[in-house]
C-alpha cells in the first residue's frame, strides 16, 4: 500500500507525524487482515487521515479510515458517530479507538461543492438539527479550547495586521462564551463545510469527518462562510451575509449568538496565521495574507 503523496508530505510537520506515517502502511494492513477486509480502490486521504475503499467479508462496500494519533480534535470521532447512529451522518460499522481505525459505510464522492451555495447552506442547516444531540461525557468541551485560544489571543502584539478593535471585541465575546453554560452540552461537528457532506444511497446527503466537542450549535456556521471563497467575488459582504442567513434560518439558530461565534472564530483564525509566521521568524506569505484578509472581511460582513 502506498500512502498518497499529499498525506506523506505531512512529514514536514514534525517527528510525531513522521513516526505515524512510517508505521501507517503496516497498521492499515494489519487492520484490513484482522477485520477480514479486502482493498477495493485507490487510497484517499484527509489532512490527517488515510481513507481506503474496502469490501467486507460479506462483500459490502465500505471505507477504512485511519487517523493520525496525535490529532486530539478527532480522538472521539468514533464515539460521536456511534451516538448519532447514522442519523444525518455516515454510519459507523466498526471501530478500534486505540489504533484510531474506523470502518465506515461507503458514500459517493459528490459533495455540496457543486450546489448553489445558498442551497448547500440550507442542507447543512437541516443536518444541524439531527446531529446536535446531548453531548457525551467523554467529549472535550468547546469552552476548554476557546479559553486556551483566547489566552493566546490576548498576547497578540498590537502591531499585528488585524484591527485592534476587532481583536478586543472577539476577546470579550470569547470570555463571555467561556463563562456561559449554554456554550457546552450539545455534540457539535466542529468542521461541517461543503466538502464534509457527501451524497449517499440511504439519504441524499450525510455528514462526515466530525471534530466532535461538547459545545454550542451556534459555533457551527463559520466554515460555510470561509469555504468556496472565490465564488463571492464581486460582492463579498452580500455573499457572506446571504450564506449566514441561509444556514441560521434553516437551522433555527439565534442570529446574534451565531454572529458572535463567527466573529470569534474568524479572529482566532487570523491570529493563528500571524502567530505561525512570527514563530517561524518570517513575514506573512502571500497565501497567509489572503487568508488574513478573508477572515477580517467575514468578521466585518456579519457585523454590518
Amino acid at each position: 500500500m502506498r500512502i498518497p503523496a499529499a498525506l506523506d508530505a505531512q512529514r514536514r510537520l514534525g517527528p510525531d507525524w513522521t513516526a505515524w506515517l512510517d508505521r501507517l502502511p503496516a497498521l492499515a494492513a494489519t487492520v484490513i487482515h484482522e477485520w477480514g477486509l479486502s482493498p477495493d480502490g485507490d487510497a484517499m486521504h484527509g489532512f490527517c487521515s488515510l481513507v481506503l475503499p474496502v469490501r467486507t467479508a460479506a462483500g459490502m462496500p465500505a471505507v477504512l479510515k485511519v487517523t493520525f494519533d496525535g490529532d486530539d480534535e478527532s480522538e472521539h470521532e468514533g464515539i460521536a458517530l456511534q451516538r448519532w447512529g447514522g442519523h444525518g451522518v455516515v454510519k459507523l460499522l466498526r471501530a478500534d479507538p486505540h489504533r484510531r481505525a474506523l470502518l465506515l459505510e461507503r458514500l459517493h464522492p459528490e459533495d455540496l461543492g457543486d450546489l448553489w451555495d445558498v442551497e448547500a447552506c440550507e442542507i447543512v442547516g437541516g443536518l444541524y438539527a439531527r446531529i446536535h444531540v446531548p453531548a457525551l461525557p467523554q467529549l472535550r468541551t468547546l469552552t476548554s479550547y476557546v479559553e486556551r485560544w483566547t489566552d493566546n489571543l490576548r498576547q497578540m502584539p498590537r502591531h499585528a495586521p488585524i484591527p485592534r478593535r476587532l481583536v478586543e471585541h472577539a476577546t470579550s465575546l470569547a470570555r463571555e462564551f467561556v463563562a456561559d453554560e449554554a456554550s457546552t452540552g450539545v455534540i457539535v461537528h466542529g468542521d461541517l463545510h461543503y466538502a464534509n457532506v457527501l451524497a449517499a444511497d440511504r439519504e441524499p446527503w450525510l455528514a462526515i469527518d466530525p471534530k466532535p466537542m461538547s459545545g454550542d450549535p451556534h459555533y457551527e456556521p463559520a466554515p460555510l462562510l470561509w469555504n468556496r471563497w472565490d465564488e463571492l467575488e464581486g460582492d463579498i459582504r452580500a455573499g457572506v451575509r446571504r450564506r449566514f442567513h441561509a444556514v441560521i434560518d434553516a437551522a433555527g439558530l439565534d442570529e446574534d449568538r451565531a454572529r458572535d461565534w463567527v466573529i470569534v472564530r474568524m479572529v482566532l483564525n487570523a491570529h493563528w496565521s500571524v502567530q505561525g509566521a512570527e514563530r517561524a521568524g518570517r513575514a506573512l506569505a502571500a497565501g497567509e495574507q489572503d487568508w488574513l484578509t478573508r477572515c477580517i472581511a467575514i468578521a466585518k460582513a456579519v457585523q454590518e
